[in-house]
Parts: structure tokens; sequence; C-alpha cells
């Protein structure tokens, strides 16, 4: 069997904002001059209570009585990786009122923009886009799915390491950087570098409990490919 390619179905900037915006602990909020730190270890993310929504028909008319607000999330990869700095988003908006950080009450922001900046540059999504796109199955149990593949099941790596085409020569480590619901990241750490290699699942993962058959899947095909581990330094 062939080995997979390293350029296969990756989630879209909408898909990764929206996995971003669920899993998040923390985000800083900036409005009114005033920045705030705001962590949620709750399991409901650090979104919290703030809902977006449109702009209205006035929004125009009235921008000068409302209070800009920013969002600033961070992605950090839960595996001890290089250059663990995955991606950043900024949503930007309006409130009717000042933001209150002792309330339980909904927040609601009229949403302005959305902003996804990662090893790809940078791409503006629209609240259209973030509305229209499912939130990912794995987007929020990722990190602990990571961790554990990491520390209980090490030995798992060098086999999916078969799967990537044409490791190059001096590679010192693979970790798995990121899942989603289709597939998983290699990062191929070598001297002084690094790079992605995607493993992708054969059909992407609808339910949760899809996720076991996907791997293993990708560990059959892994046994069945050639081991590059000569190529390991």
């Amino acid at each position: 069997m062939r080995p997979f390619s390293t350029r296969r179905a990756q989630p879209t900037p909408a898909e990764r904002v929206r996995s971003i915006l669920a899993s998040a602990r923390s985000m800083t909020v900036v409005s009114d001059g005033v920045s705030t730190e705001v962590h949620h270890l709750d399991g409901t993310g650090a979104m919290g209570h703030v809902h977006l929504h449109e702009p209205s028909d006035a929004t125009s008319a009235r921008s000068a009585t409302r209070i800009p607000i920013r969002l600033e999330l961070t992605d950090i990869a839960p595996t001890p990786v290089r250059d663990r700095l995955r991606a950043r988003v900024t949503v930007t908006g309006l409130l009717a009122a000042p933001y209150d950080t002792t309330s339980t009450a909904s927040t609601c922001v009229e949403f302005g923009q959305a902003v996804l900046e990662d090893g790809a540059g940078r791409t503006f999504v629209s609240l259209d886009a973030l509305q229209a796109t499912d939130l990912d199955p794995l987007a929020v149990p990722e990190a602990g799915m990571l961790t554990h593949l990491v520390d209980s099941h090490r030995e798992l790596v060098p086999l999916l390491l078969r799967l990537v085409r044409r490791p190059r020569r001096g590679l010192l480590r693979a970790v798995p950087v990121a899942m989603d619901r289709y597939g998983i990241t290699l990062r191929l750490e070598y001297p002084g570098t690094h790079e992605d290699a995607r493993l992708p699942f054969a059909e992407p993962v609808t339910d949760i409990d899809h996720t076991r058959s996907r791997i293993h899947a990708l560990l059959a095909a892994a046994r069945r490919a050639p081991d590059p581990n000569h190529l390991l330094a």
C-alpha cells in the first residue's frame, strides 16, 4: 500500500476557528480600554456565555454608542512539541454596554470579523461561515486524546510514521501535534527545523464514537507500509 500524502483533507479556516472558540480554556477580552484575562476551567470553554450575533440594520447609525470589543484566543498544542503555538484567533465586534467580567448572563457581541492566523497566513472568516460549520466532534476532546496517545501509547507513533511519504534524513522524532475529524498531524522535528505531516482518515469523523475505528484503520495501513526507521538519526 502506498504511504499517505502529507497534503490531504484538513479543516477549513471556519472549522478551525469554530474548534478554537469551543475548546480554548482562556482568552483575552479587550474592551473600553481594559484588557481582561478570562479563564473557564469548568469544561464550557473560554467563550463561556459570550454570544456572537449578526449586526443589526441600524448598526452604522448607532455605532457611536456601541463599545468595541476584541476577543483574543491562542491555540496551543497539548503535546510537548517544538513551537507549540498552532494558531491565533481574533474576534472583533460591538457591545451595547460595558463588558462585565462578574456577570453570569450571556454577553451579546455584535459580530464584526474573525481572523485566523497560523502557519498558512491570515484568513478572515465571516459569521455566516462559522454558523454554517458543524463543530468538529474532536475539537473539545482533542487535547486529552493526543496526550493519552503520547503518554500511554507512545509505541504507536513510530508505526504511524510509516504513513509519512519520504521523511527527510536526520529526523530526530515525530510527535502528534493535532487531531481533527479529518485525521492526525505529526510534527517531524529535525536539527534546527520541523515540518508537519497530515495522516488523513479514510472518512471524516462525524461522531466521537467513530474515532477509534478511524485510528485503527490508520494503524492497519501503517503495518502494511514500509518501515522508515532507518531515517531516524
